[in-house]
């Protein structure tokens, strides 16, 4: 069988037994309509699953078969529990399946920021190149801007600022990976930033202080950065090397895996924002802001190759089983 071929060929009765599940009301008709297609879309993955091993094309039927099945039966979707499932499976499954992209862009960026602080530390060549007075008191000094960058304004609108602009940062990053070289250019624009901060820290002797003020909120922070970037490049990489699939197709169905990475990021820039509004600038030791930094962290990487790694396993388990015992497995499962 050509897959392509016969997805190509399903794909406007697919998109229609998908609008129809998501209406409101049906007339009559459209009632009639869905049962049919419900029937028929069902037949098609048995198909499917007997000859393609392609997991994410499958388990997309059968998610949308289960929305179906439930409008054919009458069923009404809880949002709460659509929310709940969102969190619990299907954003972190997205994130665990681009862990390879973003894990790189952690190394690379890291490797970045540390070179580029190593080299600016004591070098006038890398002085005159990034336009680095030689007098940054102002900045690197106790009480300098540095500080006060976290303690000028009231906590709350600092944290609602800064999780608007991460937020920002970060869809950035996304949604430019399609054309690769602009989130390079981003991610690269914000290791520089770090880079040269730590290096003109380092030289004042201040790299305490330096780390006491970034690590609170900046590993969570950073990680949300680096998983944008990620996937924003495997979108990129994706229209480059479609694989299997059609370009288009292949695009469109990364391109909704990016989309629930950003709206899920939302989230996890907000406890950063809620961090470095609320943490970072408190009267708190050091070590016990980078404790709670740390532990934030843990909490997020273990969310994603946890839950995340468990909702990609099971929704490949659903996708290799025939059609009536896929979607008891979404039932009792919980995958979707």
């Amino acid at each position: 069988m050509d897959v392509d071929a016969y997805s190509y060929a399903h794909r406007r009765s697919w998109d229609r037994l998908d609008q129809l599940a998501r209406r409101r009301k049906l007339s009559g008709a459209e009632s009639d309509e869905l049962v049919a297609l419900y029937r028929r879309t069902s037949q098609q993955l048995a198909r499917l699953q007997s000859h393609s091993p392609d997991p994410e094309l499958i388990a997309g039927l059968s998610a949308l078969l289960a929305r179906a099945r439930g409008r054919v039966l009458g069923t009404r979707t809880d949002t709460w529990a659509e929310i709940g499932h969102f969190f619990t499976h299907r954003f972190p499954a997205a994130v665990y399946r681009a862990w390879p992209w973003w894990a790189s862009v952690a190394a690379l960026f890291v490797a970045v920021s540390a070179w580029l602080a190593i080299w600016i530390e004591g070098s006038g060549r890398a002085r005159e190149l990034f336009g680095i007075t030689s007098d940054n008191s102002a900045i690197t000094a106790p009480g300098g801007a540095f500080e006060t960058y976290y303690t000028e304004h009231p906590n709350d609108a600092f944290a609602a600022q800064v999780w608007t602009n991460n937020a920002w940062v970060a869809a950035i990053a996304l949604f430019t990976g399609v054309l690769i070289l602009p989130a390079v250019y981003l991610l690269f624009m914000n290791a520089l930033n770090v880079g040269i901060t730590a290096g003109l820290m380092a030289e004042a002797d201040r790299l305490d202080s330096f780390f006491g003020f970034i690590l609170p909120h900046g590993t969570l922070e950073l990680t949300a950065v680096f998983v944008a970037g990620g996937a924003g490049l495997k979108l990129g990489w994706t229209l480059i090397d479609p694989g299997r699939l059609s370009r288009v197709e292949a695009v469109a169905r990364q391109g909704r895996a990016t989309a629930t990475i950003a709206l899920g990021l939302v989230g996890v820039l907000f406890v950063s924002g809620l961090l470095e509004g609320f943490v970072t600038p408190s009267p708190l030791p050091a070590p016990v802001r980078i404790g709670i930094g740390f532990a934030a962290e843990a909490l997020f990487l273990a969310y994603v190759f946890g839950a995340g790694r468990r909702a990609a396993l099971a929704q490949g388990v659903a996708a290799a089983l025939p059609v009536e015992d896929s979607e008891r497995w979404q039932t009792t499962s919980g995958t979707r």
